[in-house]
């Protein structure tokens, strides 16, 4: 990313970037390098940066998929002027682009602030080291080398969609139903263990794991989905639901409606369902871009 905006001769005037939320503490030898690299990277090619950790379910949305969003604004832009002129909380709680997408609350958290001012190889070796936790907070800013961060909560009211709420109401193709006989598998699976394994090397250990809602309640936001969410083997981490007709795996167009995609999206020749599936744990819940794209749009209409 970093050499794309750099060849450009005009570079975007915004960004908008997503990734998995441990982003903000990886790696664990040095809790929120990478972060804290892309950040000067961003700032060093003339933009400011603001980001919240977004689960799409505490918005309404029918799926639990926490993802870090970021956007950048490059410094030739009116909103990054605006962004300037701002106090940090006022542009994180209120005047920011994410927050007046996805509303928030305060926690009892103070805000954190430090610079960012080495650079990217020194930032590389010595950012966070030796240190247990991350400095970074779901919620911050970050603008001319100084970061703003911060905990917060989502503050949402409104109309919530459940797993019940996206599933087929045709009938569904027998591949997803699982047979009789493989009901004890799954049950093992989504159960809670306790029991000695042996390693293939002959290493004796104890292995524990809690069990999970099986099968998945259909009055609350689906889990996340991954890519291994196709195919019949029994899982761990498939979904898998109770209907008059039996047990059943979740079919490619109702994972589509876990992450907002219109039905069919991935309905492409040649490929399987199982792959469809595999597309679905790869993506994102749209709603959040949907939404976060459209605030971004009214406030450049505005400036």
């Amino acid at each position: 990313i970093h050499r794309i905006l750099s060849e450009k001769k005009h570079p975007p005037k915004y960004l908008f970037l997503e990734n998995v939320d441990r982003l903000l503490k990886s790696p664990s030898t040095q809790r929120g390098r990478d972060f804290a690299i892309m950040l000067k990277s961003l700032d060093d090619l003339g933009y400011a940066v603001e980001w919240r950790v977004i689960n799409a379910a505490d918005y309404g949305m029918p799926q639990r998929r926490r993802r870090i969003f970021f956007l950048g604004y490059h410094k030739s832009t009116p909103l990054y002027k605006q962004f300037k002129k701002a106090e940090a909380a006022e542009w994180i709680f209120e005047k920011g682009t994410i927050a007046t997408a996805f509303p928030i609350a305060r926690t009892s958290t103070k805000m954190q602030s430090f610079d960012i001012k080495d650079n990217l190889v020194a930032l590389s070796e010595n950012f966070n080291l030796g240190e247990k936790l991350s400095p970074f907070q779901n919620t911050g800013v970050f603008i001319k080398g100084k970061v703003h961060t911060i905990k917060t909560t989502a503050s949402y009211v409104g109309k919530r969609t459940v797993l019940g709420d996206i599933l087929q109401k045709e009938s569904i193709l027998n591949e997803f139903y699982i047979p009789e006989e493989d009901h004890d598998k799954w049950h093992y699976l989504k159960g809670a263990k306790k029991e000695t394994r042996t390693s293939k090397s002959g290493f004796i250990y104890h292995y524990n794991e809690g069990s999970m809602v099986f099968p998945d309640a259909l009055d609350n936001a689906s889990r996340t989905i991954i890519t291994g969410e196709g195919g019949k083997s029994p899982s761990r981490f498939k979904h898998v639901i109770n209907t008059k007709n039996g047990l059943r795996r979740l079919t490619p167009v109702e994972l589509e409606r876990l992450n907002m995609f219109p039905d069919n999206h991935t309905l492409l020749e040649g490929i399987s369902n199982t792959k469809r599936a595999f597309f679905m744990g790869n993506a994102l819940v749209v709603g959040v871009v949907k939404k976060i794209g459209k605030v971004l749009s009214e406030k450049i209409m505005e400036a």
